[in-house]
């Protein structure tokens, strides 16, 4: 899972255009741009503590060797989704380029309200008038009407690279600049269910048929800039990333509290992702002493606005019983049809440093030492409002959502509109992280084909997260979390040449796994991709890891490897992702702490180059060869949960069986996972 997930770009933290997790798209970086990049599974200390599967490190080309401007396009589909039926709603005129037009600003009634330190209801320093021409503003049908789309459109891309090489006297500046949008569809037909009961054998409480449609755009550009003087490296790069996700949903099911009804739910939603990432880096090389310098920041920020929901339902009945009982309607009172609406925005800036310095101390001996800093703060709000109406007229209820919540409707039946967000202390919340770390690490030739790379690394870090009480209340319910931790992380790697193109290596180790801000944030939020709503857990605390490998590795020709390993993990107190089913049968996922875990399995990966000039005179085959690449890994965990275990949840220790099965595996770990890549290469080309 991407809990364990490590990016880096130029040695630098990479945070992710998306600040509810931690994957970064690393296909939004053209291959002309990346000077190399490194895959590291086993821990080394001039890695960042948070290390857990693995770590990828991109580093961008400082200068092209020539001058050069490519430009590039697609257009593209998939049998389930081009051409094919899918939910859509208008939006805005502008939402195939990932940026609102305006449509979904927040209106200025409600901007002022939500600035008012109050919450927006009646009562609270607001009167029905005003919570009237507040509801009036959020009259918008763009963002309302779920609409029907037969032929969902192609999906297609653009983007060009450039790259301007400059020679100097004592070195050469390079220029390099790409910019790129991809717009996809796709739509997923989905069975979403909830139980009571723990072998899952009763009916389900809830049973939906759900369809939903995700339109994403992804906008990006990179400008970066690079200095070559002599040994001397000076690299600034820039990266802009802006992912758009635009989705609609429609599900149709059951409720077993009411078993005879039909219930109708109608999402539209607009989720805009994005990260600015600026960073420099030096390289400086005397010789028997190297020197690298590099600073960064990054401003990820996420808005969801016009997160609008609204329920129907159809009750079956009798027209003698029920004069719409074939209709679905909406009466807005919560038991027949509800209508809600929410705002959310996060905002999130990392400051990161680090110096490395690396002395050769005799032919095949070097030390390096090393010091990290970064300094993290993130700010998210999400507020949340239901419609409220009270003995609405059978025709009134019967409106498709434009209409019912429409000017007319809201003042002629006093439709009234009250925040949720205020009820349970979630509205608001800040969060930081700051970290110091310092390591040492020894590489050194021990014997003939004998080395050993061995180091130790200090880190320390303080996180909060806490509620921010923007009502005045005084007081709250949600804890606020507190750790302050330090950790000695200490790793070595034998390695044993057994042959010029074989060698052996053996690792050993201790890693950490912080808890993220989007699982310590007890705030509901929608993942879009698996349709569920999550809460945070404050009090989450952090994972420590052991790590072991033994690896062997056989480069039999250039290129071309064969490598065999196997791992094992032992982790304390791994997060772990529950859910729990609230009094009105809704499925809600959170974070805690199972007690401990175990992970061990095996890796194989081949790569192979077979020269095809045998296969015909002819001239096109002459340069050719095949290519296969493939990896496979068999991964077995296990956590372990006693009798007297506890897990502590917003503060309260809670019995540990109640939330994890004993032998159960790690969340998102799969048995068996391949890659396989077949290729066709023109060597002279």
């Amino acid at each position: 899972g991407d809990r364990y997930s490590l990016a880096l770009l130029n040695g630098s933290p990479l945070p992710s255009p998306e600040p509810l997790k931690r994957v970064v798209p690393l296909d939004l970086f053209p291959t002309d741009i990346i000077g190399s990049t490194l895959v590291q599974k086993s821990y080394s200390v001039n890695f960042p503590g948070e290390f857990g599967g693995g770590v990828i490190n991109l580093t961008t080309k400082s200068t092209p060797r020539e001058s050069f401007l490519t430009f590039s396009s697609s257009i593209g589909g998939n049998s389930e989704t081009t051409g094919q039926l899918g939910y859509t709603y208008f939006g805005s005129n502008s939402d195939w380029t990932g940026f609102d037009n305006g449509t979904r600003d927040t209106p200025p009634l409600l901007a002022a309200a939500l600035a008012s330190g109050k919450p927006v209801a009646v009562g609270a320093d607001f009167t029905q008038n005003q919570i009237e021409a507040i509801a009036m503003e959020l009259v918008n049908a763009e963002t309302s009407l779920l609409q029907q789309n037969d032929k969902i459109p192609v999906n297609w891309s653009a983007s060009f690279i450039g790259g301007l090489n400059i020679p100097l006297a004592d070195g050469e500046l390079g220029i390099i600049a790409t910019a790129g949008i991809d717009n996809k569809w796709r739509t997923r037909d989905t069975l979403q269910q909830t139980s009571l009961d723990p072998d899952l054998t009763g009916l389900p409480q809830t049973d939906f048929q759900r369809v939903i449609t995700d339109n994403r755009v992804v906008v990006n550009g990179l400008l970066g800039f690079g200095l070559e003087l002599g040994d001397h490296l000076f690299r600034w790069t820039n990266l802009y990333i802006r992912d758009t996700l635009k989705q609609s949903r429609l599900g149709l099911g059951k409720d077993q509290n009411n078993a005879q009804r039909d219930i109708m739910e109608l999402d539209t939603a607009w989720y805009e992702r994005q990260l600015i990432n600026t960073q420099l880096v030096t390289e400086f090389d005397f010789d028997a002493i190297q020197i690298d310098f590099r600073a960064s920041y990054a401003n990820s920020q996420r808005e969801a606005p016009y997160e609008r929901s609204f329920t129907y339902v159809r009750t079956n009945l009798p027209l003698a019983q029920d004069p719409v009982g074939n209709k679905f309607v909406n009466d807005l009172g919560g038991n027949r049809g509800e209508a809600t609406i929410a705002f959310s925005d996060l905002n999130e800036d990392l400051i990161a440093t680090g110096m490395d310095v690396s002395y050769e101390l005799a032919p095949r001996i070097n030390v390096t030492a090393g010091y990290a800093f970064t300094d993290t703060e993130r700010t998210a709000t999400r507020r949340a409002f239901a419609f409220r109406g009270q003995n609405l007229p059978l025709p009134v209820i019967q409106l498709r959502p434009d209409f019912l919540l429409s000017d007319t409707s809201i003042q002629a039946f006093d439709i009234a509109l009250l925040e949720t967000s205020a009820q349970d202390g979630t509205a608001a919340f800040y969060a930081a992280l700051q970290t110091h770390a310092g390591y040492a690490q020894l590489q050194a030739e021990l014997f003939s084909g004998i080395n050993v790379n061995v180091g130790v690394r200090y880190e320390d870090a303080r996180q909060l997260v806490s509620p921010v009480d923007i009502f005045n209340t005084g007081g709250n319910a949600i804890a606020t979390t507190r750790l302050n931790n330090d950790y000695w992380l200490p790793a070595i790697t034998l390695t044993w040449e057994v042959a010029p193109d074989m060698q052996v290596r053996l690792n050993g180790s201790k890693t950490i796994a912080r808890p993220q801000f989007r699982e310590l944030i007890a705030q509901i939020y929608q993942d879009p991709d698996s349709n569920r709503q999550f809460r945070g857990n404050p009090s989450l605390q952090d994972s420590e890891l052991w790590n072991a490998e033994v690896r062997y590795e056989w480069y039999f020709d250039r290129d071309q490897r064969l490598t065999a390993a196997a791992f094992y993990k032992s982790i304390d107190n791994p997060i772990e992702t529950f859910t729990s089913i609230s009094t009105d049968s809704q499925a809600n996922s959170s974070f805690a702490n199972a007690p401990k875990a175990t992970l061990y399995g095996a890796e194989f990966e081949l790569q192979k180059y077979f020269p095809l000039e045998g296969l015909s005179d002819a001239a096109f085959w002459q340069s050719r060869r095949a290519v296969v690449i493939a990896n496979y890994t068999y991964t077995q965990s296990k956590l372990k949960v006693g009798a007297g275990d506890v897990t502590v949840i917003n503060g309260q220790s809670l019995v540990a069986s109640d939330f994890f099965f004993d032998g159960s595996p790690l969340t998102g770990q799969s048995d068996h996972l391949v890659n396989l890549q077949l290729g066709l290469e023109d060597q002279d080309k």
